[in-house]
């Protein structure tokens, strides 16, 4: 089983040449056909950061890792990985670079632990007295140690995915990119993959996680970015893209004319009336005064409630689509 989770320690986001391990500017991807399904996006991964790469299926997270990792050719724009460029500098960069993108290709017919062999065989960058160990390490690391001499073939679509994982953890990384991670995993897995990327971040490496699951972006991510058709909607910090939609509060009540009537004078913006229902934008205004305003002017509060906007939000407002927040 993958290790319990460690403090992760507060991280300096600094603006020196080093501070971003990912950025991209321009970065363009247009297929034959004219389709494009990348379209000048700007990426900047902060070194030391977990950050969320997010958007509905089709937006463009997996072409953009592709390019990002010299699997396919951008059509316009540059990238950069670990301030180095890409491609012209990919022999030295990619061995920092663990990654795990749409789903890992192994031979069926080895088991995993061959099949890690294999792979740490042909690095040449891997010092092949501690092969040994490493693989043992990484296997363990993933919870696959029981199953390490089972045939790939035999693997549930979890167990390839964790030796996808093991792959990566192969060696000492600067930067991870993992694709949907825990594709495949059950709820336990799922856990011990996000108890993994904060232990990844502790020591201090950078990751980039590409998901649909709002809950792991809630429990490991510090920054995020959001693609819609393409285009990189947001990026921000967590905690500034959660401050940037406004709390709300919504009134019930048999008389919603006059609750309107309230709002209006205390000028709160963007009014919504569904029913006996009645919302509108808290803004810097204290929630109570809005009851008190409410009850001085004589309005029955049958029900009163303050909505904070969940991350589901945010992004369905970003989007326009709904995201999946089981995992």
């Amino acid at each position: 089983m993958i290790a319990s989770a460690v403090e992760r320690p507060h991280k300096r986001f600094t603006d020196a040449a080093d501070a971003h391990a990912v950025t991209t500017t321009g970065l363009t991807k247009q297929f034959r056909g004219g389709q494009v399904a990348v379209d000048h996006i700007d990426l900047a991964v902060p070194t030391g950061a977990v950050y969320g790469f997010l958007g509905p299926n089709g937006s463009g997270k997996t072409t953009t890792i592709r390019m990002l990792l010299g699997l396919t050719r951008p059509t316009a724009g540059t990238h950069r990985l670990l301030n180095g460029r890409m491609p012209e500098d990919a022999a030295t960069l990619l061995p920092r670079v663990g990654a795990l993108v749409e789903g890992p290709a192994f031979h069926p017919h080895l088991s995993g632990l061959d099949n890690l062999r294999r792979l740490d065989a042909v690095d040449r960058t891997a010092d092949p007295t501690t092969a040994r160990a490493r693989i043992g390490a990484a296997l363990d690391r993933v919870g696959l140690t029981p199953a390490g001499r089972k045939k790939y073939r035999a693997y549930s679509l979890g167990m390839r995915q964790r030796l996808g994982l093991a792959a990566a953890l192969l060696r000492p990384r600067d930067l991870f990119v993992l694709d949907e991670p825990t594709n495949g995993l059950d709820p336990q897995g799922t856990r011990e993959v996000r108890t993994l990327i904060a232990e990844l971040s502790a020591a201090g490496t950078t990751v980039m996680l590409s998901t649909h699951l709002l809950a792991e972006v809630e429990q490991v991510c510090t920054h995020v970015g959001v693609m819609n058709s393409g285009r990189l909607v947001a990026q921000a910090p967590l905690a500034e893209l959660r401050a940037g939609t406004a709390t709300r509060v919504e009134v019930e009540t048999d008389r919603p004319v006059d609750a309107i009537a309230t709002m209006q004078r205390l000028e709160l913006p963007d009014i919504v009336v569904q029913g006996h229902r009645v919302g509108a934008a808290l803004g810097e205004l204290p929630s109570d005064r809005v009851v008190a305003a409410l009850v001085y002017d004589g309005v029955p509060v049958q029900g009163f409630r303050v909505v904070v906007p969940d991350l589901e939000s945010v992004f369905v407002g970003l989007t326009g689509e709904g995201f999946d927040v089981s995992g």
